[in-house]
């Protein structure tokens, strides 16, 4: 997989849910904080977003996009004054939807809605760096593939038929890719520096598919420079520039990443894991890994976290 096929999949958990809604003026929503993401598509009308106290609202037309990368708490209306009404997701995340509403008429607002569960503790920087919410205009001509995914989406919502279950997540993550896509291409012109320039960069790119590729291998820092055409010194300082990261560093951050991961995501002898994140040792890899995730790789599977140390303790210490 690519860096960011992988930075999507390995944040993924639960089933992304997506509605199409229709609003007739006066409306307003008040969505609350998420550990997830979620976007707002208008397909028909205008609205509002409200973003927290402090940022200015912002007006969206027809086929504006809005990305929330981070799940911050922000209102949508018809207008900034109209009060909100707060947005109650159903237990298992979906919206409701108002596909059998019947006709919508000239001066009502049709609404794409769609949110994804992520596992913050295995954030990738390609999507931390995103600002609060992504506005994306709608421009003719512009953005030709994730318009196409907006309309496959629009139109599976609009009149389900056989097979939708499976064909609205499939495009609800194509959706995903398309947006973050977009932003980036758009971010590369302006930026030196960042997951946007990295990705633009094809010596630290063709570097950071290999260490996705194979995280398990012991590479050195002369092979990855050399796949660019690279010098070890040049290689890596361009790469730290870009990065954030020294390349063995990002690698056994990627290496651990990708064992928290595993251990959620199966049932995997530990042995496995370690294997799988480069480790002869299972020892080693359990010290790696509680490094990182402040746990034992045992106790991560089951859903815990060690509980804090008590003030003055220090670690190793016996009470």
């Amino acid at each position: 997989m690519d860096v960011l096929s992988d930075a999507v999949a390995v944040m993924r958990t639960g089933r992304p849910h997506s509605s199409r809604t229709v609003r007739s003026a006066p409306w307003g929503s008040r969505f609350p904080p998420s550990e997830g993401a979620g976007f707002h598509v208008l397909l028909q009308g205008t609205a509002w977003l409200l973003p927290p106290a402090g940022a200015d609202p912002v007006r969206l037309g027809t086929g504006d996009v809005v990305l929330l990368p981070h799940g911050i708490g922000h209102g949508l209306a018809d207008r900034p004054g109209t009060p909100l009404t707060d947005a109650v997701p159903a237990p298992d995340g979906s919206w409701p939807n108002d596909s059998d509403r019947g006709p919508v008429g000239p001066a009502d607002t049709l609404l794409l809605c769609g949110s994804y569960q992520l596992d913050r503790n295995r954030a990738h920087p390609l999507l931390t760096e995103l600002p609060p919410y992504v506005h994306l205009p709608a421009r003719v001509g512009a953005h030709p593939r994730l318009r196409a995914a907006i309309d496959l989406l629009g139109a599976e919502l609009a009149e389900p038929l056989p097979g939708s279950d499976a064909l609205v997540p499939a495009l609800l993550d194509t959706l995903l890719i398309h947006l973050l896509r977009t932003w980036w291409l758009a971010e590369r012109a302006d930026r030196s520096t960042g997951w946007s320039a990295a990705l633009g960069d094809p010596a630290v790119t063709r570097a950071l598919r290999a260490l996705h590729a194979d995280p398990a291998r012991s590479w050195t820092v002369e092979e990855l420079g050399a796949l660019g055409g690279l010098s070890r010194a040049a290689f890596a300082r361009r790469f730290t520039a870009l990065v954030g990261r020294a390349p063995l560093a990002y690698l056994t951050w990627w290496r651990m990443i990708t064992a928290g991961r595993l251990l959620r995501s199966g049932d995997l002898p530990l042995r496995v894991v370690a294997q799988r994140a480069g480790y002869t040792s299972e020892f080693a890899f359990a010290k790696a890994f509680k490094r990182q995730y402040g746990t034992a790789p045992g106790r991560y599977r089951k859903g815990l976290t060690d509980p804090p140390a008590a003030a003055g303790a220090t670690p190793g210490s016996s009470g």
